[in-house]
């Protein structure tokens, strides 16, 4: 194991029946916020007008910012800086998933600092100041509502990056199961599917010694793998919503990831489909994950899915490829059985003559080709887009 600071103090508001406490909340900042928010869904389920009473009846001033997009473009951003600069904005108020949340943590750098918030983005790491940061979650998925990653997308550059920022760290979440009651099957499925896409990234990692990130992070699979059926069975069955949120949170806070180091190698091919075809993050990562074990799968990894095939999957198999080959089976017939398309051309992607200039960019935006669980080239990356376009056996 490695050394690491861990520092996240995001006051974290977890329960039914707290956003009576945001006006307090809020009032910590300052009263002129700006509310962000994505489609019409906390409208049609009563989130925003709940949310529009309390602070009407605290006197805040609202601004509001709506329309942010699944995969948040630069130009909505941009649009949101500037609203905090006309308006002298105080705290931003992002009710949504890691799309809204994403993108107000990104606008919060630029409304002070006045950059270009692209630029920003592709200097991959914010050292500013930023506004401060509340957050009402809707969405079990991403984690960015305790952590202090964005991802932006520019579709005219078909480019989609992650910046970290120092002071993008929310300074209060609130984390109601309750307000997933009304996410449909396929982003429940998208979000957990990005769930369990963090703890493999984290997971399959060359760092020696990391037996309790090793342990938390199976414990918090398999909380996962038993609850995400629950909730698409039952959708407003609470401890289900309520394990996935806090699973969410949980796998991407620096918990199960402090004391390694290594680079992440699903989340850098899957923001390339994403970047060039505007698909569902969550959905690309369930795609691409299985056919990225399979091709990783060697004498020198086969250990380590040996034991995610026993501890995660409770396969009792004596012979360490055979037990790592039904891991990765299981895993697909699972994120398949909860719904998921588990091939390009059932989300629009029906040949490979991208892919060149996808693997291209998967590798000159990341290191996976040097610092990935397994290293991968170009080549490789386009070998995994490619198994990805038919159905896979893993057997």
């Amino acid at each position: 194991m490695e050394n690491f600071t861990f520092d996240v103090a995001t006051d974290i508001r977890f329960g039914k029946d707290r956003l009576s406490e945001l006006p307090a909340v809020l009032d910590t900042f300052g009263k002129r916020v700006l509310l962000v928010y994505g489609g019409g869904s906390i409208k049609r389920n009563g989130l925003y007008d709940a949310i529009i009473a309390l602070l009407k009846a605290n006197d805040n001033e609202i601004y509001e910012l709506n329309g942010v997009e699944p995969n948040p473009r630069v130009e909505t951003v941009a649009k949101g800086a500037a609203l905090c600069q006309e308006h002298e904005i105080e705290v931003i108020l992002a009710v949504g998933g890691g799309s809204v949340i994403d993108c107000s943590k990104v606008i919060a750098g630029a409304a002070i600092s006045q950059e270009d918030p692209w630029k920003m983005v592709l200097k991959r790491r914010y050292d500013g100041p930023a506004l401060p940061l509340v957050t009402v979650l809707t969405l079990a998925a991403t984690g960015s509502e305790m952590n202090r990653g964005a991802v932006i997308s520019n579709l005219e550059t078909k480019q989609k990056l992650g910046i970290h920022g120092e002071n993008f760290l929310p300074k209060v979440s609130f984390l109601d199961p309750t307000n997933t009651f009304t996410v449909n099957q396929y982003q429940t499925a998208a979000g957990s599917a990005d769930i369990l896409s963090h703890l493999f990234e984290i997971y399959f990692n060359k760092t020696q010694g990391t037996d309790v990130q090793d342990g938390v992070a199976e414990g918090l699979m398999k909380a996962v793998i038993k609850n995400l059926p629950i909730a698409l069975e039952t959708p407003n069955d609470y401890d289900a919503r309520a394990n996935l949120m806090w699973a969410s949170t949980l796998a991407l806070n620096g918990l199960v990831g402090k004391g390694r180091s290594g680079a992440w190698s699903c989340h850098p091919m899957e923001h390339e489909l994403s970047a060039f075809y505007d698909i569902t993050h969550g959905i690309g990562l369930a795609i691409l994950t299985p056919r990225w074990m399979e091709h990783v799968l060697n004498e020198q990894t086969v250990g380590k899915f040996a034991r995610f095939a026993k501890e995660v999957w409770g396969i009792d198999e004596a012979v360490p490829e055979l037990a790592a080959r039904m891991a990765i089976q299981k895993t697909y017939d699972f994120f398949k059985a909860c719904g998921i398309p588990m091939t390009l051309p059932e989300v629009g992607i029906n040949d490979d003559r991208d892919f060149a200039e996808m693997a291209s960019q998967a590798v000159a935006h990341s290191t996976i080709a040097t610092d990935a669980f397994v290293p991968l080239q170009a080549d490789d990356v386009v070998a995994i887009y490619q198994a990805s376009l038919t159905e896979t056996n893993f057997l």
